[in-house]
């Protein structure tokens, strides 16, 4: 007859498996996350519950070590054990199953509340600085792709070494480029090295509202105590401080103060600094004084890896064919990608049928029966024609002067990434021209795009207009 195992021996099992994080993970995360938690397991070892200091800490095991816990116990055990997380002195159990379910993007594992927390006297009087990070967003869960790696390098850069190089870094790029991702990636690797520094991420319109309840209740020196004592601000969309007098000045202030105590500011903005309208020209220079970098839309490569990676996150299998002509068709950013993924798993699941290339195309049918019929050559043509005040005759003609030849090219490039049509095709709705000129404008205005701040937010504009 087999001896039931003691508690002692449940214990055992717990120290083995901190001992073999221990080995696996670097040894300031290991002493930051692992070391201090501490575990009960059950008498038939099926359950394992780990306690957490706050609710803080308890997201960040979630989402970064839980699955990883859960697969060592039960390697060692032999057998399936269910992890549960817990705050430590509170009633309330979250559980937190190995698998991810299928739902809203960037979820979390599925958490489910057994009671009501009740909360410890030292608790009450020690409240937990409120981030507003996101746990879920780090930089292992951004698909890194030339579109991005200069804004992820950098960004890198500032979460390892804060409060130095590239102070304040401005991130700019259009809607659905993944800039929230990056900054609250940032946040999220500062706090994993260092869990006591004080980070706040939010977005401009809530720091316009902060500074409108501080004029109304007259508590400007809280306001100012919240913001000037931070090591980290990530602020979202810096754009919406446009016409905002007091606002602009308060976050001048801010930003004045930040820069003195050597802490960091990251923000983000839909165009360059330079391109705001409406911010004070001091405001502006301060932008502009640190490192300005932008975030691309994904090229062809990196859209069907985020394709491929999102689907296994919904616990999804997406065929590498599927993901190459969902790419092809969904160019402009990550979050309409997303949209286009989450169509076709769900039209999958409803008509219960695999993920195929004839399944995506009916399941997406009206997104791309807009995009044929909104985008072709010829729109391309007259719009950039337009852009650049020349005829659109000029577009076919042999003229060859910089002032026809540069918008052509242009125009060559957008019919490239914004239409289905090959290079052969493109070059006939030119004029005739051979496939290798419109090879060698695209490959020109590409590799220009990357390090030409004028020519990127002029491209940023037509591909703003041409979409709709």
């Amino acid at each position: 007859m087999t001896e039931e195992p003691t508690n002692d021996a449940g214990q055992a099992l717990w120290q083995v498996c901190v001992e073999q994080l221990g080995q696996e993970l670097p040894e300031q995360q290991f002493n930051t996350w692992i070391k201090p938690l501490t575990a009960q397991v059950a008498e038939d070892f099926s359950k394992v519950t780990v306690y957490v200091a706050n609710r803080f800490k308890l997201d960040w095991i979630r989402a970064q070590y839980a699955g990883r816990i859960s697969a060592m116990l039960e390697s060692l055990y032999g057998q399936s054990v269910t992890l549960e997380l817990a705050l430590a002195h509170r009633e309330s159990v979250v559980r937190t199953y190995v698998r991810p379910p299928s739902g809203e993007r960037n979820a979390p594992p599925e958490t489910v509340a057994v009671s009501v927390p009740t909360v410890s006297p030292e608790e009450a009087a020690a409240p937990v600085f409120r981030t507003r990070l996101n746990p879920a967003l780090t930089f292992e869960t951004l698909v890194e792709g030339t579109a991005n790696r200069m804004a992820r390098s950098a960004a890198m850069h500032v979460a390892g070494s804060p409060g130095h190089l590239y102070n304040p870094l401005f991130i700019y790029g259009g809607v659905g480029l993944g800039k929230t991702h990056l900054v609250h990636a940032v946040g999220n690797k500062l706090l994993a090295d260092k869990p006591d520094a004080k980070v706040l991420y939010i977005h401009a319109e809530q720091f316009v509202s902060d500074v409108v309840k501080a004029y109304q209740r007259r508590t400007f020196d809280e306001f100012k105590e919240r913001y000037h004592s931070l090591d980290l601000l990530l602020i979202d969309d810096v754009q919406f401080f446009a016409n905002k007098d007091r606002t602009q000045e308060e976050f001048f202030n801010a930003f004045e103060a930040l820069l003195a105590k050597k802490s960091h500011i990251v923000m983000t903005s839909d165009t360059y600094p330079k391109g705001l309208a409406n911010i004070h020209e001091r405001l502006v220079s301060r932008f502009d004084s640190g490192l300005t970098v932008a975030i691309e839309p994904p090229e062809l490569e990196m859209r069907v890896a985020i394709l491929i990676n999102k689907a296994r996150a919904e616990n999804a299998e997406m065929p590498e064919e599927v993901a190459f002509f969902v790419a092809k068709n969904v160019r402009s950013n990550v979050r309409e990608l997303e949209g286009a993924l989450r169509k076709i798993l769900a039209y999958s699941r409803f008509n219960q049928k695999e993920v195929s290339i004839q399944l995506a195309r009916e399941a997406l049918r009206d997104l791309l029966s807009i995009q044929n019929r909104q985008i072709s050559v010829e729109n391309i043509q007259k719009t950039v024609a337009d852009y650049y005040k020349i005829k659109v005759a000029d577009m076919y003609s042999k003229k060859r002067p910089a002032s026809i030849a540069r918008p052509r090219q242009i125009a060559m490039y957008l019919a490239k990434e914004l239409t289905q049509k090959s290079l052969p095709e493109i070059g006939e709705l030119f004029g005739g021209r051979d496939h290798t000129t419109v090879l060698h404008a695209v490959r020109k205005i590409a590799g220009e795009r990357q390090t030409n701040t004028e020519l990127n937010q002029q491209l940023h504009v037509l591909e703003q207009t041409l979409k709709g």
